[in-house]
């Protein structure tokens, strides 16, 4: 399993993910999940993924082949827009789909993908989709600001609670970090080292991309300063009334 998450901005976009891929308590590695397509100036799109290891690998392959052969048809270096883009990136999963599908089911396998694609390309504003498994997709909007892949539950009521479209890239970067370290502490199956990705709006290029590995004194630091202020906040809330007996105990 994994945990991705894509944050669409006033002021650009934040993606986060991990790099822990578990087969069993015994088989954990490491793979990458966020792959970041460029031509500074022109474009910049980022690609995260989820699901069976496979599938992603082969989507991102066939991307990255048509990247190399251009006069072979259209890649996302010759979509005029993104939606174009998650277009092409849902054909891929299509086609991995009708070569795969019935094999890994005879096998008991699912077809299971997942991704998060965001970006901008000059002439329009930045965007931000989720791709699903059958190639269909859905686009953030301003009441939709962001879209989490893989084990997404334990992070989701922190960026619910803190990030808004007019936050900053600072701010939602610092809020997808806590909520991956909840996720993180509440699943074995998500696991450091984590790829940030930040994107500047009219940029068309990567702002920063950073590794966070166990070494990383930032996130070390607001993983122990928010654990423990949440204990703080907690001892701090008032006792509810309806536990009180007479014998006030």
């Amino acid at each position: 399993m994994t945990y991705c998450v894509g944050m669409l901005l006033d002021t650009g976009m934040v993606f986060l993910s991990d790099s822990r891929t578990s087969a069993g308590v015994d088989q954990i590695g490491t793979f990458r999940k966020t792959t970041v397509f460029q031509k500074p100036g022109e474009r910049i799109m980022v690609l995260q993924s989820a699901g069976n290891l496979a599938i992603t690998q082969a989507v991102t392959s066939m991307l990255r082949e048509a990247l190399e052969a251009p006069e072979a048809g259209p890649n996302l270096y010759s979509c005029r827009n993104m939606f174009e883009a998650a277009q092409l990136i849902g054909a891929a999963l299509r086609q991995a789909h009708t070569r795969d599908a019935e094999a890994l089911k005879q096998f008991g396998v699912e077809f299971n993908a997942s991704l998060i694609l965001g970006g901008q390309i000059r002439g329009e504003m930045p965007r931000l989709f989720s791709i699903y498994s059958a190639g269909n997709f859905i686009e953030a909007t301003a009441e939709t600001s962001y879209f989490q892949i893989g084990e997404s539950k334990y992070g989701k009521p922190i960026i619910d609670r803190v990030v808004r479209r007019s936050s900053s890239l600072n701010e939602a970067a610092k809020a997808a970090l806590v909520s991956m370290d909840s996720t993180i502490r509440s699943n074995l199956s998500v696991g450091l080292p984590l790829d940030l990705v930040l994107v500047r709006r009219d940029q068309y290029e990567l702002a920063r991309h950073i590794s966070i590995d166990d070494n990383d004194a930032y996130f070390a630091s607001i993983r122990k300063r928010w654990s423990e202020a949440l204990r703080e906040v907690f001892v701090q809330l008032p006792e509810p009334d309806w536990l009180k007996s007479r014998s006030q105990l």
